[in-house]
């Protein structure tokens, strides 16, 4: 996206910033073109869970809005990630407290709606509050990871209004492990925020905001017509399935599995059923992985035990499920013998949370490297 503007607008930009997940993007770079272009340094920040360089992203960021005037453009390019990777914490609250606060509503099987309306309210740069310390006209661009496309929780909406409220973060903090799993600042922050001392984040309506768009620009129906057409060539049958597969990565595995069959039970062979949405994980264990891992494992049972001639894949869109260096798996009917002659046991590594070693023991796993974009998850399943 930069390399983008940096190509049409050129002189035309007087400064800039990218935030990424590596020192160095020219190591991921499928293109020749110079990177960063000019004028815009690299600062690599953190993901799942912010970093310092995260955090030093997010004064950088603030401080070029403010150094905006009335009669420029601030222009605000959004590509997945952007809420751990581009950190500012509020007044009252650490970046150790912040990084505690996301890690419990990840364990706890928060969805992104839950977890960034939590990080909006401990947050200096989020909830609009990017754009509403802009002088300038503030114009987004986003490529949506969020199901549903909702503005105001991709990246955790730093330029656009916020609906919800400190009450709203309290009451999900109830619910994802109660107040005693939380930093002491993270609760006394909301708990003055819910009491009105301390003031919301821009609200629908509010002038600040007055000058800021923000536009979606690709979503993960852009990568399920990439895989569509890609099948298409290849001579497949395509059947695709637009609702978004949500919820708990083991449970909404079996479900989508079975639905996912039906629905492709007249349709002529070979054929390719393509999906995408994003799921999440109950971390109850100690092991490694993801959920695009831990949904193709809990597939890989029900597969087995159904001897379907088939094989399902589920990945990540950015090429990094969870903390690992994988995509996601591929799971068939042959996977659970297969990885039991290998000493690996499926049900163990559901257990433990811990899909990376067990796919990794049979070398299922899908390592594609960070591909600097993100439209959520992409599921396929190819039938024989």
């Amino acid at each position: 996206m930069a390399r983008a503007v940096a190509r049409h607008l050129g002189p035309q930009i007087r400064g800039g910033l990218i935030v990424t997940p590596s020192p160095d993007p020219r190591d991921n770079s499928p293109t020749p073109d110079p990177f960063p272009p000019d004028p815009f340094p690299v600062v690599a920040g953190g993901h799942p869970l912010p970093t310092d360089g995260s955090e030093a992203a997010g004064r950088r960021a603030l401080a070029l809005a403010e150094s905006t005037t009335a009669d420029e453009t601030l222009l605000v390019l959004i590509s997945g990630g952007a809420s751990a990777l581009m950190a500012l914490p509020a007044d009252g609250v650490t970046l150790a407290d912040t990084r505690a606060a996301t890690a419990q509503l990840l364990r706890a099987g928060a969805d992104i709606y839950a977890l960034n309306t939590v990080r909006k309210h401990l947050s200096a740069i989020k909830g609009g509050w990017l754009a509403a310390r802009a002088r300038a006209t503030c114009r987004a661009l986003i490529v949506s990871d969020v199901v549903g496309d909702d503005l105001s929780v991709i990246a955790s909406g730093p330029t656009v209004a916020d609906a919800t409220t400190f009450d709203d973060a309290l009451a999900l903090v109830g619910r994802y492990g109660g107040e005693d799993a939380f930093p002491a600042a993270v609760i006394a922050r909301l708990r003055r925020g819910a009491q009105g001392a301390v003031p919301e984040t821009p609200k629908p309506g509010d002038p600040r905001l007055a000058r800021s768009t923000a536009t979606i620009i690709g979503s993960r129906r852009d990568a399920m017509n990439g895989a569509a057409v890609a099948a298409a060539a290849l001579g497949y049958t395509v059947l695709r399935l637009d609702d978004a597969v949500v919820g708990d990565a083991r449970t909404a595995a079996a479900s989508h599995l079975h639905a996912a069959l039906a629905r492709a039970s007249g349709v002529t062979r070979p054929a390719c059923i393509v999906s995408s949405g994003e799921t999440t994980v109950n971390v109850t264990g100690h092991g490694r992985g993801g959920r695009n891992q831990e949904f193709a494992l809990a597939a890989a049972t029900q597969l087995a035990e159904h001897g379907h001639a088939a094989v399902l894949a589920s990945a990540g869109t950015d090429g990094i499920d969870g903390p690992t260096d994988a995509a996601g798996a591929i799971a068939d009917a042959t996977t659970l013998a297969r990885a039991r002659a290998a000493g690996a046991s499926p049900d163990r590594a559901l257990a433990d949370n811990n899909a990376y070693a067990f796919f990794d023991a049979i070398g299922d796993l899908i390592r594609i490297g960070p591909t600097d974009t993100n439209v959520g998850d992409l599921q396929v399943i190819l039938l024989a």
